[in-house]
């Protein structure tokens, strides 16, 4: 046995130890028991200064070691694809993406194109939708890998809420504004509450349908079909108009109007918003040889509504009825549609004196014959022979 074995036994005597097991709950490990001779100073001094074991009254506590082992299994976050959350953004990872404090073991992963419901355009940052330190409602959109990170989505959650906003507003058939995104030839996109719907080029008011200079314009509208589960969503433009703004239209009534498209057949003029037909035959009272010597695309003009239909959305308009003489609107259009509401009234108390005359005939006629009726009748009774009573 060597000297230090023999200052080490002396150091710490053999009730020493059972004293500080005894006083202190210090287990000496196995090994050491069986070898005695192995016992370091470490082992010595940690058994002698490592203090006093806690003794817990499990009564007086509010819950038993079992319990908060559940609790703290009930703890653990469990992410699923679909799953709703809060988490806060805690930093920008570059100009593409954020990261997300939701509890797990590392943060989530926010991606730009997860971050809105909003069309992205060239340059966007991740900085324009979420700032640091606010919460959010996040989905998971990508289960957790095994480092314990999760991909979250804000978009998810706004198109959801959107679906239901729309079905709300699509109960109460309200008309709203939404604007024109794309064209097509089928008809045009617009955006609605961030979701795109289609309207068709047959439900929009005017003659060429769906066109480039529609793109970037509001435009009101009606919904004809909102469908979560088909992912169908589809709006009017004709239908609101029609029901909203053609109650303002009232025949003989004159209007300012621009030249939207001219057609072989006449040219379609843009009067509150609505576009109106003007005929080729309601353009002058002479004939028409060239109309698009008379009437270009994007000229102001002046016409008269002579019919309307609220119902499909049609209506027809006339300048020749604004002419102070047959064919003036082919010699100087500029003179016709400065004198319009002159002529107009003109034409007005011409129609209605064209139209009393025609009563005051219609009477005379009803009481000229009353009077030949009642004479026939004097001579029928003259020559009737007499009766004896």
């Amino acid at each position: 046995m060597s000297n230090l074995d023999v200052l080490s036994k002396a150091a710490v005597p053999e009730t020493e130890i059972k004293d500080w097991e005894s006083k202190y709950r210090v287990l000496t490990p196995i090994s050491l028991n069986e070898k005695k001779e192995e016992y370091t100073r470490f082992d010595k001094y940690k058994a002698k200064y490592m203090g006093r074991y806690n003794s817990v009254d499990q009564a007086k506590t509010d819950m038993s070691y079992a319990e908060f082992g559940a609790l703290v299994v009930a703890q653990e976050y469990s992410f699923k694809n679909g799953d709703v959350l809060t988490g806060t953004i805690i930093q920008y990872d570059g100009p593409q993406k954020a990261m997300v404090e939701v509890g797990a073991k590392t943060a989530a992963v926010l991606p730009l194109r997860e971050a809105t419901i909003a069309p992205l355009s060239d340059g966007e940052t991740i900085s324009r939708f979420v700032d640091v330190g606010e919460q959010y409602e996040f989905q998971i959109v990508s289960d957790s890998r095994d480092d314990g990170q999760v991909t979250v989505s804000i978009r998810k959650i706004m198109y959801a809420k959107a679906w239901e906003k729309l079905a709300e507003f699509y109960t109460d058939d309200p008309v709203f504004e939404a604007e024109v995104v794309q064209v097509n030839r089928g008809g045009a996109i617009v955006l609605v509450e961030g979701l795109r719907a289609f309207l068709p080029g047959s439900h929009i008011m005017g003659s060429g349908g769906a066109s480039d200079a529609m793109i970037g314009k509001k435009i009101p509208l009606k919904f004809l079909e909102v469908n979560q589960a088909a992912n169908k969503l589809v709006v009017s433009n004709r239908r609101a108009v029609i029901e909203h703004s053609m109650a303002s239209i009232k025949r003989g009534n004159v209007y300012d109007g621009i030249i939207t498209a001219v057609k072989p057949y006449g040219a379609f003029v843009e009067i509150m918003g609505m576009s109106g037909l003007l005929h080729i035959s309601q353009i002058s009272y002479d004939r028409v040889e060239n109309l698009e010597a008379t009437l270009t695309t994007g000229m102001h003009v002046k016409c008269m509504v002579i019919d309307h239909d609220k119902a499909a959305g049609r209506i027809a308009l006339s300048t020749k009825t604004l002419e102070p003489e047959p064919g003036d609107m082919l010699r100087d259009a500029e003179h016709v549609f400065a004198l319009a509401d002159e002529t107009a009234a003109k034409y007005h108390a011409r129609v209605e004196a064209e139209k009393n005359a025609r009563e005051q005939a219609a009477k005379e006629m009803v009481l000229g014959l009353g009077d030949s009726l009642g004479t026939l009748d004097i001579l029928e009774a003259s020559s009737s022979p007499a009766v004896d009573t």
